[in-house]
């Protein structure tokens, strides 16, 4: 396995569509079906389930009419049954070409569900590849249950393998469907899978039940599968499948296995995800957490400053991200320091101290600090007059009546001028952007930062008149949150939207700079 790569299967669009909530338009699986195989670069890609439904249909024709335009036919598959010859036939009228033909991997899954004979599973099954087969179908096979298979009924695994051994199947699949295996089990059990049939091509399945799905799939790897099947931030069934970053990272770093996906794109399409399927991606997921690159401890940002003393292999920049140094209670100078350099300031050893007193003083109070929090905070510690609030929201009026658009009436005062707007959205504090955005555009001439993310956070048991904290995610030129709390969600939005006019109207990166030589050494 060292002299070639793994190949990767991801199943987001099927498997990882399974995920509790969550379904994806027929437009979001063709945008992410794109980016899967021409961005990220997977060999692979299994898109849905046949016979689900009309909108699955209609999905499955856009992306294998694109495939077919862009040479890419091959790589797409489809879920099918054994149902005479029904799958088959759904397939085909959406110009499939490799379908995934469903079989059963254990007997208790056989004689339980299917009600069935091995003999007659086994025949069913080799009825609809020759069927696939007359349609120009090629069949991969999954082998449903297969860990308890080998756990309960391993002769009737073999029964079935040594019927199909000689079939016309590209490869078989092997599902840890209930996510039950250890790795030692992995081992043991697709050893003995790929020494019984060497001449065959395997897959392995993980789930992630007990959060065993990449070693299970280390596992795998090494015990001779040459393909993994994975999904973009581990959607799936209960827990999930195994995760698409992690795995790359694992096998290349641990197995020293490459693979064809493209690591610097993988963060782009699992935020994409995170957005199509409105599941958050937790802050400390490897890789693509919001906080997996951020240091926090001050020993560790001086330990990064004097050697890189805290960097391991998973560096930032291989997964297109950045490393950053969390600013609050447990800063150090070296924090401070680092933060301030990004936005190119220096201070004398005594200012500097001077600020991180003060970051540590607000992260006692549970205040979030971020890097456009910092020339304020030294603009506060040096009594600087030259940052301030530039921009007030004067006053604003939201109105939303049923079956009318809300309305949005915003008055703003810039550096001692005032200006109105009025304009209407899709919902409230749409309609306020939209508002601003007259008065920015029309009026000043600017462009206001792209939005690209937002999110509100409820004390755990709060009522309805409990404190909510907005925070929003800006571009221009770089990302920046901005942060807002209200009882009003919406109101708490519109402050946290006041800091980013701030932000805008300041300039606060070149003005700071302009600043420096007011207490720099020289």
């Amino acid at each position: 396995m060292d002299e070639q790569k793994v190949l990767i299967l991801d199943t987001t669009l099927r498997d990882g569509e399974q995920t509790s909530g969550v379904s994806f338009t027929e437009t979001e699986k063709l945008s992410l079906a794109k980016i899967l195989l021409e961005e990220v670069k997977v060999d692979r890609l299994e898109i849905t389930s046949a016979r689900v439904s009309e909108g699955e249909k209609r999905a499955a024709l856009r992306i294998l009419n694109w495939a077919k335009d862009t040479d890419h036919l091959e790589k797409i598959e489809i879920l099918g049954f054994a149902d005479q010859c029904e799958s088959v036939k759904w397939i085909q009228e959406v110009r499939g070409k490799v379908m995934n033909l469903l079989a059963k991997g254990s007997l208790k899954h056989l004689t339980g569900q299917l009600r069935k004979t091995p003999e007659e599973h086994i025949k069913s099954l080799i009825d609809t590849i020759e069927y696939a087969n007359t349609l120009g179908i090629q069949v991969n096979l999954y082998l449903e249950d297969w860990s308890n298979g080998m756990i309960q009924s391993r002769d009737y695994v073999f029964q079935l393998m040594d019927a199909l051994e000689d079939q016309p199947i590209l490869r078989f699949m092997l599902p840890d469907t209930l996510g039950i295996l250890q790795p030692s089990e992995t081992a043991f059990f697709v050893s003995e899978m790929t020494s019984r049939y060497p001449k065959l091509k395997f897959d392995f399945h993980a789930h992630n039940d007990y959060d065993l799905s990449i070693a299970n799939v280390l596992e795998a790897v090494k015990a001779g599968v040459s393909c993994i099947h994975v999904t973009v931030n581990g959607l799936g069934e209960r827990a999930g499948n195994a995760i698409l970053s992690s795995s790359i990272a694992a096998l290349r770093d641990h197995l020293k296995i490459e693979t064809n996906v493209v690591e610097t794109n993988i963060y782009r399409i699992s935020k994409l995800v995170e957005t199509f399927s409105g599941l958050r991606i937790p802050a400390n997921k490897p890789l693509i957490g919001a906080s997996v690159f951020t240091q926090t401890c001050g020993v560790h940002a001086d330990g990064d400053s004097k050697d890189n003393l805290y960097f391991n292999t998973l560096m930032p920049e291989r997964f297109g991200r950045s490393r950053s140094y969390a600013l609050g209670k447990t800063s150090g100078k070296a924090n401070v320091k680092k933060n301030l350099a990004e936005l190119g300031i220096e201070l004398d050893e005594n200012t500097l101290k001077k600020v991180t007193d003060r970051v540590i003083q607000l992260g006692d109070k549970k205040e979030q600090i971020t890097l456009d929090d910092l020339p304020y905070i030294v603009a506060d510690v040096l009594d600087l007059a030259e940052i301030e609030q530039k921009v007030k929201i004067i006053n604003y009026n939201l109105s939303h009546a049923k079956g009318l658009k809300p309305v949005a009436s915003v008055a703003l005062k810039i550096e001692g001028k005032q200006y109105e707007a009025t304009s209407a959205g899709d919902g409230q504090y749409d309609a306020f952007m939209n508002a601003l955005s007259k008065i920015y555009k029309d009026k000043l001439k600017k462009s206001l930062p792209q939005l690209i993310d937002y999110s509100v956070l409820i004390p755990p048991g709060g009522k309805s008149d409990a404190l909510c904290e907005t925070t929003i995610t800006w571009e221009m030129k770089r990302e920046f949150k901005t942060r807002g709390v209200d009882t009003d969600q919406t109101f708490s939005a519109i402050k946290a939207t006041e800091k980013m006019l701030n932000l805008l109207q300041n300039e606060t990166i070149l003005q700071i700079t302009q600043l420096q030589s007011q207490f720099t050494l020289a």
